[in-house]
């Protein structure tokens, strides 16, 4: 049972209600980790402000799912890692390459060096080194893109607080944060 009050739409104020239902509206569905957000429809708001910007940059819909993928097994977030395996195959991913996405890497050459990145900046708490940034870069990534990747990671540190803070009832299939040996 989540530890922070899941807004139900049934209990939501007028403001709630209406993000709930226009996230409803486009998802056919409300996650849980959003109903938690909803207990602040400003909270809310900026979240989805911030992943429909982020959503319309030059990353593709696969690698900014491998790399929710590394961050939240990197952050123990179990709620997460099931949310964004869900997500990660209907972007077209396979479970083999989740697998890898999980453990930091890719079986894409490019997407491995994104997701290597994102995993250094959390890591490291963005100090990132020279031959981090220049890994991402010679791998054929842009100055925009760095900065996309950047921002994805930091969006998906704040779901993972957000879900293990909360210890929120997981609405996806559950995965285990526990990797395949």
């Amino acid at each position: 049972m989540s530890r922070i009050n899941v807004v139900e739409r049934d209990q939501a104020s007028a403001a709630q209600a209406e993000l709930l239902d226009a996230i409803q509206g486009q998802l056919g569905m409300v996650p849980n980790f959003l109903k938690v957000l909803a207990n602040s429809p400003e909270a809310l708001r900026a979240f989805l402000g911030l992943h429909g910007i982020a959503s319309e940059g030059s990353l593709d819909p696969q690698t900014r799912e491998r790399i929710a993928l590394a961050v939240a097994q990197q952050n123990a977030c179990e709620y997460c890692v099931s949310a964004h395996t869900a997500i990660g195959r209907k972007a077209g991913l396979s479970a083999s390459e989740i697998e890898a996405n999980r453990a930091g890497t890719s079986q894409d050459e490019r997407a491995a060096a994104a997701v290597k990145f994102a995993r250094a900046l959390v890591e490291h708490s963005g100090e990132v080194t020279t031959a981090e940034l220049l890994a991402v870069r010679n791998a054929g990534y842009s100055e925009a893109e760095i900065v996309e990747i950047i921002t994805h990671v930091g969006m998906n540190v704040l779901t993972n607080i957000i879900g293990k803070a909360s210890r929120v009832d997981i609405d996806f299939p559950r995965v285990e944060l526990k990797l395949a040996s």
